[in-house]
């Protein structure tokens, strides 16, 4: 997996307010959550490429993530490789957020 830059990644994640779903296991595209136990964990901060569909999935509000170095990432090495910036976050098939 990528990590992008360490310890700058704004995931915050309260298992306190966890209940155990597990939504943000099954979409996040960098498997920076686990199932541990009855409720998720954060396996590597540093591979959360702050697209924000954990926040946006969770019902319950155990997680926040702001917008920016992962998708700020792949339009870096989008400009840099000439390609189309795809940094695994877009919900339709543009590529990136």
């Amino acid at each position: 997996m990528m990590r992008y830059l360490k310890g700058v990644s704004t995931l915050a994640f309260d298992r306190e307010k966890c209940t155990g779903c597990m939504r943000c296991v099954e979409v996040c595209p960098h498997r920076v959550f686990k199932a541990d136990g009855k409720k998720a964990a954060v396996t590597d901060k540093d591979l959360c490429m702050e697209c924000g569909a954990c926040e946006r999935n969770c019902a319950f509000g155990a997680i926040k993530v702001g917008a920016g170095v992962g998708c700020a990432s792949a339009l870096i090495n989008g400009m840099l490789t000439g390609s189309d910036p795809v940094c695994g976050c877009s919900t339709d098939d543009s590529g990136c957020c």
